[in-house]
Formats: structure tokens, sequence, C-alpha cells
């Protein structure tokens, strides 16, 4: 699924975003059509090329992200940001779930002004919807330095769907997306 076809090269974007533990996140992405890549790994720290241990620890600043390659042509960025907010609570400041800190917080890395004035509506819309009982705490910002997560990381619920906490926290976020978002399941997840 990590790969970029050459044929779509001018429309193919990249959207950064965060929202709990990366493995969820990139589960429900891999089955969206439009979507050519999606590679976990850390962003929004200052420490350069930090690891699994040292983000965990709390101590970086980075937060877990996935970094999501999409063909415009198919997908549009509004979409993968509204999956978003159906996937993971954008109320909880450096949590989710059962995982705390910092690298777990909501957060958006926009690419492009466009990007930013997106994800800004797509808050204020939810806001104006009373969607949420709660303020929304996501992290709008430019993009930093992105760091790939370990090799170990990529592709984590396929290659692990059986262990305990893809079973207990990944299944139910990709069967609430699933169930949701029906219309944008990539063939062969259908």
């Amino acid at each position: 699924m990590n790969t970029i076809n050459e044929e779509n090269l001018a429309t193919i974007e990249r959207a950064t975003l965060g929202g709990g533990c990366f493995w969820c996140l990139e589960a429900v992405y891999q089955q969206i059509t439009g979507v050519s890549a999606v590679i976990s790994g850390y962003a929004g720290g200052p420490r350069p090329n930090p690891d699994y241990e040292s983000v965990c620890s709390g101590t970086t600043g980075h937060a877990e992200i996935v970094d999501i390659y999409f063909d415009a042509s198919v997908i549009t960025y509004r979409d993968l940001l509204e999956v978003l907010f159906v996937i993971h609570d954008p109320t909880t400041l450096n949590y989710q779930g059962n995982d705390h800190g910092t690298q777990y917080r909501s957060v958006i890395f926009t690419h492009s002004q466009a990007q930013n004035k997106t994800a800004h509506e797509v808050v204020k819309e939810l806001v104006d919807a009373k969607i949420y009982s709660n303020p929304i705490v996501t992290e709008i910002a430019d993009a930093p330095v992105i760091y790939p997560a370990e090799d170990y990381h990529q592709d984590y619920f396929r290659q692990h769907s059986g262990q305990g906490y893809c079973m207990a926290v990944v299944a139910p976020k990709l069967a609430k997306f699933r169930a949701k978002f029906r219309s944008l399941l990539a063939v062969g997840f259908q």
C-alpha cells in the first residue's frame, strides 16, 4: 500500500494527521480509495531523529502521526479531515482512550495555505454544528520535519490484527470508519 503511482504524481498531495496511536489512523487511511501511501511517524517536537521509546516517554514533544499521500483527483483533503474527526476524540487534550501523553495529541500539520484554511473551516463547522459537547482542542500548525517511525510500526494492523491492542482499540475504530464512510472504501475493502 505504501507506493505512489507515477501516473498520478501531478495530483498527489500529502496530509499529516495525529489523533492518538498511529496504528489506528494508519489502519483506517490505508482502506480509503485514492490513498496511495500511509506512513506512521513522528512530528512536532524539537529533537531530531526521535525513536519510539523517546517519543513514548513524552519528553521529545513529538506526536505520533500518519503521513498520508493521496490522489486529490479521487479524494479530497476535506474528506480525510472528516474521517479524522470521526475516528478520534478531538476534545481530549493529550490523550485518546487509555493512551496518555503529548505524543497522542490531536493535531493537523498542514502542507499549504489551502490545507490550513480547510482545516480551520472544518473545525469551525464542527463547532458551529455543536457536534461535541466539549471544546475541540485539535492543534493546527504548519508541517514541521516529519520522521518515519521504525519499520516494525509500518503496516502494523495488517501484520498484527490478532494482537490484543489491535483487537481492543484499532479494530473498533476501523469498524466505526467502515460503517460511517462506506463510500470511501477502496476496492478490496468493501
